[in-house]
């Protein structure tokens, strides 16, 4: 057997374990790495943990650092309260004002994960005092991301066209920011109307005062890190599960029908404006920028971020730290470029072309979404030069498949949004995603395929 096919077979036996007998994967994971890259790959220490994402590592830690500060004196409350305010009560439209705001920001410049980082906690916290399912806003938020991510502007865009550049392929960049803007935006739309999205329309209007559906006030939950109810998928919410707002006891003190702002919450405030600013308009870092930002307010308001560190989402840090370190290895030892020059190298355009669109959808599941497609791209250059497939319409739908599968909760984007949920039982929300992600690799890669591949665009 060989050492590549070794390889995948461990990760299998990884997933089989971690959901069948609640282990933590990324823990599992790390052991598998341990194994493999020493007892298969012959690596060292050194070899081993070049896979370790230490920039995922710090945006996981660093973003939910600084949304558990605001959470804790308060701001998101504010925020979720003027959010209702903006939409005249119509919480129906808060998934899709949050799917256009990070799309808008990824079409403007902004790396997918640092929109997904900005967005995410205050789309979750939203969710979570009006009984949306948190499924559908974590999701409308990475598909936003998705729809706006392959502008002409913008860096996937500007990355994925730069490759077919350097190939000599035919491109067309409208042709690659329209696919992407319209399979996510379809996606939404099912994912609106399956995950509760009529129901919420059925409710009408709320106050900032309501907390949840009409007639039910706001229902305390357990902490931030874990415990509470989350909505299952295929409902509305189910029971609302937001936080009660006491006066000024560091969750979000009220004054008369709104909250009011403090201080720290102001100053809460700046720290995300300028937590926009630094990643946007001057590419500084979000990880490091956040925590240096969650620092700056725990040094003036100790008490209200006492418990923050705490709440940062720990299990999922090592869960997607373990899972990419593993993820790593087998970049080192060359099982994925094995897995793609297998592919590439079958007879039948058509049958290459679907199979590197799902080799794309399922590595980029676990991986980085750009460099699968740096990597498949030219790949295809072979079969795409004998003129049977269309090099737009390829170049397409292998950018909509390993992008629409970042709502895994191994991708960045999906970790983010698992670790931004506040007050959601974690383990049943990372299934939820986790299955959610399954049907989006199972089924967007052949949609994908059939709609730009068979075709032949360009």
């Amino acid at each position: 057997m060989s050492p590549e096919l070794i390889s995948i077979l461990v990760l299998v036996v990884v997933f089989v374990i971690a959901t069948t007998r609640s282990v933590n994967m990324g823990a599992l994971a790390f052991a598998a790495a341990f194994g493999v890259g020493t007892l298969v790959a012959d690596l060292d220490a050194d070899g081993i943990f070049a896979g370790f994402p230490g920039d995922l590592f710090v945006v996981l830690v660093g973003v939910t650092y600084l949304f558990a500060i605001a959470r804790a004196n308060g701001t998101t409350d504010w925020l979720v309260h003027a959010a209702v305010r903006l939409v005249r009560g119509r919480v129906a439209l808060i998934p899709w004002v949050m799917f256009a705001l990070t799309g808008a920001l990824t079409a403007i410049g902004a790396v997918s994960p640092a929109a997904v980082a900005i967005v995410a906690p205050i789309a979750l916290s939203f969710a979570t005092r009006y009984s949306i399912s948190p499924l559908l806003m974590g999701t409308m938020v990475v598909h936003g991301a998705q729809a706006g991510g392959f502008s002409p502007i913008s860096i996937y865009g500007s990355i994925v066209n730069g490759i077919v550049e350097r190939e000599k392929l035919p491109g067309s960049e409208i042709g690659l920011f329209l696919a992407s803007l319209v399979a996510n935006l379809l996606i939404a739309a099912v994912l609106f109307a399956v995950l509760g999205g009529r129901k919420l329309w059925a409710r009408g209007a709320v106050t900032p005062e309501d907390g949840g559906a009409p007639g039910k006030g706001p229902e305390p939950t357990g902490s931030g890190a874990g415990g509470g109810t989350d909505a299952a998928p295929g409902t509305g919410g189910g029971a609302p599960t937001a936080v009660a707002v006491r006066p000024d006891q560091g969750t979000g003190g009220t004054e008369g029908t709104g909250i009011r702002l403090t201080p720290a919450r102001i100053a809460t405030l700046v720290a995300l404006v300028a937590l926009v600013v630094a990643v946007l308009g001057f590419d500084l870092d979000a990880g490091l920028t956040a925590v240096t930002l969650a620092v700056v307010l725990s040094t003036a308001w100790p008490d209200d971020s006492r418990r923050a560190v705490g709440e940062i989402a720990w299990s999922t840090v090592l869960l997607i730290c373990g899972v990419l370190t593993y993820v790593g290895v087998l970049e080192e030892m060359g099982t994925i470029t094995w897995a793609g020059e297998g592919v590439g190298g079958i007879g039948v355009p058509l049958l290459a072309a679907v199979l590197l669109c799902y080799i794309g959808a399922i590595v980029s599941a676990f991986a980085s979404s750009v460099g699968i497609m740096g990597a498949l791209i030219p790949l295809a250059v072979p079969f795409l030069a004998q003129g049977e497939i269309g090099a737009v319409g390829m170049v397409a739908a292998l950018a909509v498949s390993a992008t629409v599968v970042d709502v895994s909760p191994f991708s960045t984007n999906g970790a983010l949004v698992l670790a931004a949920a506040p007050d959601v039982d974690r383990d049943r929300f990372f299934r939820q995603l986790m299955i959610y992600g399954g049907i989006v690799v199972a089924a967007v890669p052949a949609l994908a395929w059939l709609v730009l591949v068979v075709p032949g665009f360009g």
